[in-house]
């Protein structure tokens, strides 16, 4: 008698796709998941700065959705380090720095705003 298992084959080789492609997705989908947890939020506030003449640097503190949470910021004018400028509740929307330095040239601009969580987030770095 003749049997007839052409079509053995053909249907392994789909389920074994498919198992494939599945353990595939979940080891993907655990990746991805796995390393989502670890992202930080940003923080929510801003500064810019502008050379107002050859010799100064004015930086101009425009705050944002998370200024409440500022503890206190930072500002570091021509190549120094950053020194607190303004702590909270002093540090007000529209405040504005000077620098205290001559600049000549272009100029490097740091502010670090430091939250009330611990986090330090840079809101400004900057040539001007």
């Amino acid at each position: 008698m003749y049997k007839r298992d052409d079509a053995v084959s053909p249907v392994i080789g789909v389920i074994l796709m498919v198992a494939i492609t599945v353990i595939l997705a979940a080891v993907i989908a655990a990746f991805v998941f796995g390393m989502a947890g670890n992202v930080q939020s940003t923080k929510n506030v801003a500064a810019v700065a502008e050379q107002v003449n050859a010799t100064g640097i004015v930086v101009t503190y425009h705050g944002g959705k998370d200024h409440p949470d500022v503890a206190n910021l930072s500002i570091g004018f021509a190549g120094a380090s950053p020194t607190i400028v303004k702590s909270y509740p002093d540090l007000k929307v529209g405040d504005v720095f000077h620098s205290v330095a001559g600049t000549s040239g272009k100029d490097r601009v740091v502010a670090i705003a430091k939250f009330n969580d611990g986090k330090e987030q840079v809101i400004l770095d900057t040539t001007v």
